[in-house]
């Protein structure tokens, strides 16, 4: 089964220049938009949307998915912010030519009871799957620290919005259970047969950022096991082993690798992509 490899080019430099060389250099045919010359991508003035395109086009890339913050806010903040971003997402799904977009599942700020902010983040991920339906888009949940979607039991009551072919799915990243503190083995059975893309990004039991394949999240085991299952799906490279700009703004847990401290944004990126492809011929996985 083949899978789409990909990677958040953010982190090797914050303009498209830097992100699109990345890319070339790590021998990646894809990208993530996330943060681009200067804007978050659920923000992207259409123009320059247009110029990046051009960009990508040139360089043989394509954008295989929106890491979009929808969702990173709280469930007391107005809702409209982020439907007024899918909305333009849409607009830019004409552009890239891009229909799959990154989302969250709601801070609890306040400490309002878990009833309450469960209800009201499944309310809000109901309505954003449902936009996404009007507007031909398809939205990923991904886990992550202190959001609904942290714990691994809170994933498991939002993948029940997942059926398989509608404009919801699931993303897998095993740092951020392991930031979490939970057992992502155990997060791994329970999702197997709900996950519909991994992020790459790997770390120790003391939340050092490590590259892919070497850290305690049993991202090999893992892996092997979706290989064998004939699972196929987006996987994005997400290395974190730096504190750039692009990750601080993504409100990181863990700590960043005193190993990758002297080397440049592209420099890192691209050993990251050397260890994240060495790691995927070694579980006998495919990729375009």
């Amino acid at each position: 089964m083949m899978w789409t490899l990909s990677g958040f080019a953010d982190e090797a430099d914050e303009n498209s220049d830097g992100q699109v060389a990345a890319t070339q250099r790590a021998e990646f045919k894809h990208i993530d938009l996330r943060n681009v010359d200067g804007h978050n991508i659920s923000e992207l003035p259409l123009d320059k949307a247009e110029a990046i395109r051009k960009k990508l086009d040139a360089a043989g890339l394509s954008c295989t998915m929106f890491g979009s913050p929808i969702g990173k806010i709280d469930i007391t903040e107005d809702f409209a912010i982020d439907e007024q971003k899918l909305r333009h997402l849409a607009e830019l799904r004409k552009i890239f030519d891009c229909d799959k977009v990154r989302v969250f599942s709601y801070f609890n700020k306040e400490e309002k009871p878990m009833a309450e902010w469960e209800a009201e983040a499944m309310r809000r991920l109901r309505a954003l799957r449902d936009l996404a339906g009007e507007l031909d888009l398809f939205l990923y949940s991904e886990n992550e620290r202190e959001i609904f979607g942290d714990r691994i039991e809170q994933v498991c009551t939002i993948a029940e919005l997942r059926d398989g072919i509608g404009p919801f799915r699931m993303i897998f990243d095993f740092d951020n259970f392991n930031q979490s503190d939970e057992d992502v083995w155990e997060a791994w059975e329970k999702l197997r047969n709900a996950t519909d893309g991994f992020h790459l990004k790997d770390s120790k039991r003391d939340k050092t950022h490590v590259p892919m394949g070497t850290g305690d999240t049993h991202a090999k085991r893992i892996l092997e096991d979706a290989v064998a299952n004939q699972w196929a799906g987006h996987v994005a490279m997400e290395p974190h082993l730096m504190h750039s700009a692009a990750v601080m703004a993504t409100g990181p847990g863990g700590k960043a690798n005193e190993a990758f401290a002297d080397m440049s944004g592209e420099d890192m990126y691209v050993a990251a992509a050397g260890y994240v492809k060495d790691l995927l011929t070694g579980v006998g996985a495919s990729w375009n």
